[in-house]
Protein backbone atom coordinates (compact mmCIF):
# COMPACT_ATOMS: atom_id res chain seq x y z
CA UNK A 1 0.00 0.00 0.00
CA UNK A 2 2.81 2.36 0.90
CA UNK A 3 4.60 1.39 -2.30
CA UNK A 4 1.50 2.18 -4.40
CA UNK A 5 1.20 5.54 -2.70
CA UNK A 6 4.86 6.30 -3.35
CA UNK A 7 4.54 5.37 -7.02
CA UNK A 8 1.41 7.52 -7.44
CA UNK A 9 3.05 10.45 -5.67
CA UNK A 10 6.14 10.19 -7.87
CA UNK A 11 4.14 10.04 -11.09
CA UNK A 12 1.97 12.94 -9.92
CA UNK A 13 5.04 15.01 -9.09
CA UNK A 14 6.59 14.34 -12.49
CA UNK A 15 3.31 15.17 -14.23
CA UNK A 16 2.84 18.44 -12.34
CA UNK A 17 6.42 19.50 -13.01
CA UNK A 18 6.32 18.61 -16.70
CA UNK A 19 2.87 20.10 -17.28
CA UNK A 20 3.74 23.32 -15.44
CA UNK A 21 6.96 23.71 -17.42
CA UNK A 22 5.39 23.18 -20.85
CA UNK A 23 2.20 25.12 -20.04
CA UNK A 24 4.22 28.17 -19.03
CA UNK A 25 6.28 28.03 -22.23
CA UNK A 26 3.43 27.30 -24.66
CA UNK A 27 0.86 29.59 -22.97
CA UNK A 28 -2.08 28.14 -24.96
CA UNK A 29 -4.69 30.63 -23.73
CA UNK A 30 -2.49 33.54 -24.76
CA UNK A 31 -1.81 31.92 -28.12
CA UNK A 32 -5.54 31.35 -28.62
CA UNK A 33 -5.84 34.92 -29.90
CA UNK A 34 -2.94 34.35 -32.28
CA UNK A 35 -4.77 31.24 -33.51
CA UNK A 36 -7.95 33.30 -33.85
CA UNK A 37 -6.17 35.91 -35.94
CA UNK A 38 -4.71 33.25 -38.24
CA UNK A 39 -8.15 31.64 -38.71
CA UNK A 40 -10.24 34.79 -38.92
CA UNK A 41 -12.05 33.65 -42.07
CA UNK A 42 -13.32 30.36 -40.57
CA UNK A 43 -16.63 29.68 -38.88
CA UNK A 44 -16.77 28.18 -35.40
CA UNK A 45 -17.22 24.58 -36.58
CA UNK A 46 -14.21 24.70 -38.89
CA UNK A 47 -12.13 26.47 -36.26
CA UNK A 48 -12.99 23.71 -33.77
CA UNK A 49 -11.87 21.06 -36.29
CA UNK A 50 -8.62 22.89 -36.84
CA UNK A 51 -8.09 23.25 -33.09
CA UNK A 52 -8.47 19.48 -32.67
CA UNK A 53 -6.00 18.84 -35.50
CA UNK A 54 -3.44 21.22 -33.97
CA UNK A 55 -3.88 19.56 -30.56
CA UNK A 56 -3.21 16.13 -32.10
CA UNK A 57 -0.19 17.51 -33.93
CA UNK A 58 1.10 19.08 -30.72
CA UNK A 59 0.66 15.75 -28.90
CA UNK A 60 2.72 13.99 -31.58
CA UNK A 61 5.42 16.67 -31.49
CA UNK A 62 5.69 16.48 -27.70
CA UNK A 63 5.79 12.67 -27.66
CA UNK A 64 8.56 12.62 -30.26
CA UNK A 65 10.46 15.35 -28.40
CA UNK A 66 10.08 13.67 -25.01
CA UNK A 67 11.18 10.23 -26.17
CA UNK A 68 13.31 10.72 -29.29
CA UNK A 69 14.24 14.41 -29.41
CA UNK A 70 17.87 14.07 -28.36
CA UNK A 71 18.48 11.20 -30.77
CA UNK A 72 16.87 13.03 -33.71
CA UNK A 73 18.88 16.20 -33.16
CA UNK A 74 22.05 14.14 -32.84
CA UNK A 75 21.30 12.19 -36.02
CA UNK A 76 20.92 15.35 -38.10
CA UNK A 77 23.76 17.12 -36.33
CA UNK A 78 21.47 19.91 -35.11
CA UNK A 79 22.30 21.57 -31.83
CA UNK A 80 19.78 23.06 -29.43
CA UNK A 81 21.20 26.58 -30.02
CA UNK A 82 20.60 26.17 -33.78
CA UNK A 83 17.06 24.94 -33.09
CA UNK A 84 16.39 27.95 -30.91
CA UNK A 85 17.88 30.44 -33.38
CA UNK A 86 15.96 29.12 -36.39
CA UNK A 87 12.69 28.57 -34.55
CA UNK A 88 12.92 31.88 -32.73
CA UNK A 89 13.40 33.68 -36.05
CA UNK A 90 10.23 32.08 -37.47
CA UNK A 91 8.24 32.99 -34.35
CA UNK A 92 9.55 36.57 -34.36
CA UNK A 93 8.70 37.03 -38.05
CA UNK A 94 5.17 35.71 -37.45
CA UNK A 95 4.72 38.12 -34.54
CA UNK A 96 6.07 41.04 -36.61
CA UNK A 97 3.72 40.27 -39.49
CA UNK A 98 0.73 40.06 -37.15
CA UNK A 99 1.73 43.28 -35.41
CA UNK A 100 1.78 45.18 -38.71
CA UNK A 101 -1.17 43.49 -40.37
CA UNK A 102 -4.54 45.16 -40.77
CA UNK A 103 -6.68 43.27 -38.26
CA UNK A 104 -10.26 42.30 -39.04
CA UNK A 105 -13.10 41.99 -36.51
CA UNK A 106 -13.32 38.39 -35.21
CA UNK A 107 -16.93 38.00 -36.31
CA UNK A 108 -16.13 38.52 -40.00
CA UNK A 109 -17.89 36.13 -42.34
CA UNK A 110 -16.05 33.12 -43.63
CA UNK A 111 -13.62 33.85 -46.42
CA UNK A 112 -15.10 31.34 -48.86
CA UNK A 113 -15.31 27.60 -49.49
CA UNK A 114 -11.55 27.20 -49.83
CA UNK A 115 -10.66 28.92 -46.57
CA UNK A 116 -10.76 25.77 -44.42
CA UNK A 117 -8.69 23.83 -46.95
CA UNK A 118 -6.07 26.55 -46.80
CA UNK A 119 -6.16 26.63 -42.99
CA UNK A 120 -5.89 22.84 -42.82
CA UNK A 121 -2.72 22.97 -44.91
CA UNK A 122 -1.21 25.33 -42.33
CA UNK A 123 -2.28 23.20 -39.33
CA UNK A 124 1.14 21.64 -38.87
CA UNK A 125 3.29 24.51 -40.13
CA UNK A 126 3.15 27.19 -38.91
CA UNK A 127 0.17 26.75 -36.54
CA UNK A 128 1.59 23.74 -34.67
CA UNK A 129 5.28 24.32 -35.33
CA UNK A 130 6.56 26.84 -34.42
CA UNK A 131 3.60 28.93 -33.16
CA UNK A 132 2.24 26.38 -30.67
CA UNK A 133 4.93 23.81 -29.94
CA UNK A 134 7.89 25.92 -30.90
CA UNK A 135 11.60 25.63 -30.23
CA UNK A 136 11.19 26.63 -26.59
CA UNK A 137 8.68 23.90 -25.78
CA UNK A 138 10.53 21.34 -27.94
CA UNK A 139 13.80 22.10 -26.16
CA UNK A 140 12.04 21.86 -22.78
CA UNK A 141 10.46 18.54 -23.76
CA UNK A 142 13.84 17.20 -24.87
CA UNK A 143 15.33 18.27 -21.54
CA UNK A 144 12.47 16.61 -19.63
CA UNK A 145 12.94 13.43 -21.65
CA UNK A 146 16.68 13.43 -21.00
CA UNK A 147 15.93 13.42 -17.26
CA UNK A 148 14.52 9.89 -17.42
CA UNK A 149 17.18 7.79 -15.72
CA UNK A 150 17.47 4.77 -13.47
CA UNK A 151 16.44 1.14 -13.76
CA UNK A 152 13.53 -0.24 -15.77
CA UNK A 153 10.75 0.49 -13.21
CA UNK A 154 11.93 4.09 -12.86
CA UNK A 155 12.06 4.50 -16.63
CA UNK A 156 8.55 3.07 -16.99
CA UNK A 157 7.15 5.46 -14.36
CA UNK A 158 8.87 8.42 -16.00
CA UNK A 159 7.59 7.34 -19.40
CA UNK A 160 4.02 7.09 -18.11
CA UNK A 161 4.34 10.57 -16.62
CA UNK A 162 5.66 11.92 -19.95
CA UNK A 163 2.69 10.49 -21.87
CA UNK A 164 0.25 11.97 -19.34
CA UNK A 165 1.94 15.38 -19.63
CA UNK A 166 1.68 15.29 -23.44
CA UNK A 167 -2.02 14.33 -23.23
CA UNK A 168 -2.82 17.12 -20.74
CA UNK A 169 -0.99 19.75 -22.80
CA UNK A 170 -2.77 18.63 -25.98
CA UNK A 171 -6.17 18.78 -24.24
CA UNK A 172 -5.38 22.26 -22.93
CA UNK A 173 -4.42 23.45 -26.42
CA UNK A 174 -7.63 21.95 -27.83
CA UNK A 175 -9.73 23.68 -25.17
CA UNK A 176 -7.99 27.05 -25.53
CA UNK A 177 -8.03 27.15 -29.33
CA UNK A 178 -11.53 25.69 -29.57
CA UNK A 179 -12.82 28.43 -27.25
CA UNK A 180 -10.95 31.27 -28.96
CA UNK A 181 -14.09 32.53 -30.68
CA UNK A 182 -16.05 32.47 -27.42
CA UNK A 183 -13.33 34.42 -25.63
CA UNK A 184 -13.37 36.95 -28.46
CA UNK A 185 -17.14 37.41 -28.16
CA UNK A 186 -16.77 37.84 -24.41
CA UNK A 187 -14.17 40.57 -24.88
CA UNK A 188 -15.97 42.23 -27.78
CA UNK A 189 -14.50 43.38 -31.08
CA UNK A 190 -12.38 46.19 -29.65
CA UNK A 191 -11.09 44.12 -26.74
CA UNK A 192 -10.20 41.25 -29.06
CA UNK A 193 -8.26 43.54 -31.39
CA UNK A 194 -6.33 44.95 -28.42
CA UNK A 195 -5.55 41.46 -27.06
CA UNK A 196 -4.55 40.26 -30.53
CA UNK A 197 -2.13 43.17 -30.95
CA UNK A 198 -0.72 42.49 -27.50
CA UNK A 199 -0.39 38.77 -28.27
CA UNK A 200 1.41 39.62 -31.52
CA UNK A 201 3.86 41.84 -29.66
CA UNK A 202 4.44 39.16 -27.01
CA UNK A 203 4.97 36.61 -29.78
CA UNK A 204 7.61 38.89 -31.29
CA UNK A 205 9.26 39.20 -27.86
CA UNK A 206 9.14 35.43 -27.33
CA UNK A 207 10.81 34.88 -30.70
CA UNK A 208 13.51 37.40 -29.87
CA UNK A 209 14.06 35.81 -26.44
CA UNK A 210 14.38 32.33 -27.98
CA UNK A 211 16.92 33.67 -30.48
CA UNK A 212 18.90 35.40 -27.71
CA UNK A 213 18.92 32.18 -25.69
CA UNK A 214 20.16 30.24 -28.70
CA UNK A 215 22.85 32.82 -29.43
CA UNK A 216 23.93 32.82 -25.78
CA UNK A 217 24.15 29.03 -25.70
CA UNK A 218 26.17 29.09 -28.93
CA UNK A 219 28.60 31.78 -27.76
CA UNK A 220 29.14 30.49 -24.21
CA UNK A 221 31.56 27.65 -25.10
CA UNK A 222 33.62 29.95 -27.34
CA UNK A 223 33.86 32.62 -24.64
CA UNK A 224 34.89 29.99 -22.10
CA UNK A 225 37.87 29.03 -24.28
CA UNK A 226 39.36 32.51 -24.10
Amino acid sequence: MLLDGFVAARVLGDVLFGFGTLFAIINPYGLAFVFLDRTIGLNQADRAKLARRIALNAFAVLIVSLFFGSAILGFFGISLPALRLAGGLVVAVAGWNMLNAELQPPDRAAAGPGSFDHARRTAFFPLTIPLTTGPGSIAAAIALGAGRQGDLPDLLLASVASVIVAVLIALTIWHAYGRAGGMARLLGAEGTLVITRLSAFLLLCVGAEIMLTGASDWLRPMLALR
